[in-house]
């Protein structure tokens, strides 16, 4: 097939931001895959790579992802990756504006960009994608980051097989973990000790017996690339029974558990490691604490915050130096990293984080009938039309995005409350203006184990806690005491936030229809997805299905955003 003039400058545009030159005789002669295979023909360097992906939350199609406006750093964090947004990323790491590279990473422009490039991920295209870059790099291992086996309505409903099955086609070597736990501890058991054994190696050196101190799993596992001898440990979310209910893994213990990593590292140096890798889910912040901090690591690849970072922070530490990745989320990036090992150690690296444009990478075939297969059962619910989106729906950011408009006014409206939280979870995938909002689009938004949708009297005391206690966990400057997601997303409720001010003092002039928030006074709060266990209400999706349906179409709607003090010229804050 021949390409329009729009969709040739499209491909030029994406090769040159990519660094790499498309022959115009070649672009004009062949089709938009045989462009992109050209695209992603990375050269390949040393003598071992490692293929890193994260976060992809369950997402087995192509689909939109918006990256975040506003993702505040402070402390000795702020204006550093990963606190940097829009024009601030792209000046970071010279990525030219108003080109693919620019879509992929930053929020810009994104309605337009994402019309004009396409969706990203999907299995079938990260397959064919992975494929290509092993036939060039033998001495290869895939690297699952977590937060894999959650996400959308066939994992909540497979209870994570569609991805466990998924996975194995991928040919993942070693994974880590997170939202993963939410499906309980006897369901992750099962998959580990069944479907993984003899696939894939599910590591975490920081969850044990909360008795005896037993690892639950492997810590580590060291596999000789290319007789290169080189060791991935494990680390899975450390705050995973705080972040998500307790009851879920009640005889198991997690946290970030330092001093082991560090034994462990010794230790796999002392069996011949001249590679030490941490495949963790810790999110970057921590890592890069970690880093600067335990040494003997040569290489973190990070998940849990959905940075996608272009490049890798190199960390100095006292025994010299740890590169810091994070590879994104919803299987829209790949990392890429070519090591070379001489003499016993790293001597030089080439990294790239690859975006998946999925109209650049042809669907792999056998990856493609698994995901009609596991969809086929589920796919009259998954494409019923609830409503339709006036404008864009989006999540990740610091604060309220237009998904959890929708929630909190989901709730507010059918519970009759007079506030509405709703979790400040950073997965959720992205739908442009005018398009259809499914079933299956809404619980992207929605699907988890612990869906119950509530209503509570609170104080204002007590909702005022509640927001300082979830500020602290995101906005404190120890990463080490940052142990959850984004802020929570509030509904009627307006407030002021000093993300650098003290615990206990970033909440302000909290208001209720203009009026002040009585420390004293009893307010109707809705809200879902508590932690506490014995919780029991309406499931959220019918709460939010119930609402759309009545809408049939949503307007487009102002964020309920806080008032921000003190973060001015805060390079992770544009267009807030």
């Amino acid at each position: 097939m021949s390409l329009a003039r729009r969709e040739f400058l499209h491909l030029l545009a994406l090769a040159s931001a990519a660094g790499l030159a498309i022959d115009s005789r070649a672009v004009l002669a062949a089709d938009a895959p045989a462009a992109g295979q050209r695209l992603y023909d990375l050269p390949a360097f040393g003598n071992l790579s490692l293929l890193h992906f994260t976060d992809c939350h369950a997402q087995l199609l192509p689909v939109n992802f918006r990256e975040p406006s506003v993702n505040i750093g402070v402390g000795e964090a702020a204006g550093k990756p990963p606190h940097l947004v829009g024009e601030a990323l792209l000046k970071a790491f010279g990525i030219a504006p108003n080109t693919a590279q620019a879509h992929a990473f930053t929020h810009l422009d994104f309605t337009q960009a994402a019309r004009t490039y396409g969706r990203v991920g999907g299995f079938a295209h990260l397959a064919t994608l992975i494929k290509q870059l092993r036939a060039s790099r033998p001495n290869a291992l895939l690297l699952d980051g977590g937060d894999t086996w959650q996400g959308s309505a066939t994992a909540l409903w497979t209870k994570g097989q569609d991805m466990v099955d998924a996975c194995k086609l991928l040919g993942v070597d070693i994974m880590s973990s997170h939202w993963e736990h939410t499906l309980g501890a006897a369901r992750v058991q099962q998959l580990v000790d069944n479907d993984l054994k003899g696939h894939i190696e599910f590591i975490a050196q920081n969850i044990q017996t909360a008795d005896f101190g037993d690892p639950v799993f492997a810590p580590y596992v060291m596999r000789s690339l290319g007789g290169v001898p080189v060791a991935v440990i494990g680390q899975a979310f450390p705050y995973t029974p705080i972040a998500n209910p307790r009851y879920l893994v009640p005889d198991w213990s997690f946290g970030i558990q330092e001093e082991r990593l560090q034994k462990l590292a010794l230790e796999a140096r002392g069996k011949g490691a001249q590679l030490v890798v941490l495949l963790s889910h810790n999110g970057m912040d921590v890592d890069l604490k970690l880093a600067s901090r335990v040494t003997g690591i040569d290489v973190i690849l990070g998940g849990h915050t959905h940075d996608g970072m272009p490049a890798p922070t190199i960390v100095k530490n006292p025994g010299g130096q740890t590169l810091v990745t994070n590879a994104g989320s919803n299987g829209k990036f790949l990392g890429v990293l070519d090591v070379d090992v001489r003499g016993g150690r790293m001597r030089d690296f080439r990294y790239r984080l690859l975006p998946v444009f999925a109209n650049l990478l042809p669907a792999d075939a056998a990856m493609r009938k698994h995901i009609d297969d596991v969809r086929a059962p589920f796919n009259a619910r998954l494409a019923e039309p609830l409503a339709v989106s006036e404008g864009l729906l989006y999540r990740r950011g610091n604060f309220n995005g237009p998904w959890d408009q929708l929630i909190v006014g989901a709730i507010m409206q059918v519970k009759g409350t007079e506030i509405a939280f709703s979790p400040g979870f950073r997965w959720g995938t992205s739908l442009l203006p005018g398009e259809v909002i499914t079933r299956e689009s809404m619980m992207d938004q929605l699907a988890i184990t612990y869906p119950a949708a509530t209503v509570t009297e609170m104080t204002g005391e007590t909702i005022k806690t509640i927001l300082e206690d979830v500020a602290d966990n995101l906005f404190n400057p120890d990463p080490y005491y940052q142990q959850g997601g984004d802020m929570v997303r509030t509904g009627g409720l307006s407030y002021t936030c000093t993300p650098t001010a003290k615990a206990g003092a970033r909440i302000s002039d909290m208001r209720l229809k203009g009026a002040p928030i009585a420390a004293d006074k009893t307010y109707r709060v809705g809200g879902w997805a508590s932690v506490n266990e014995g919780v029991t209400g309406e499931p959220i999706w019918d709460v939010v299905e119930t609402w759309l349906r009545d809408q049939k179409v949503v307007k487009e709607r102002a964020l309920n955003r806080p008032a921000l003090a003190g973060v001015q010229g805060n390079a992770g804050l544009e267009g807030a």
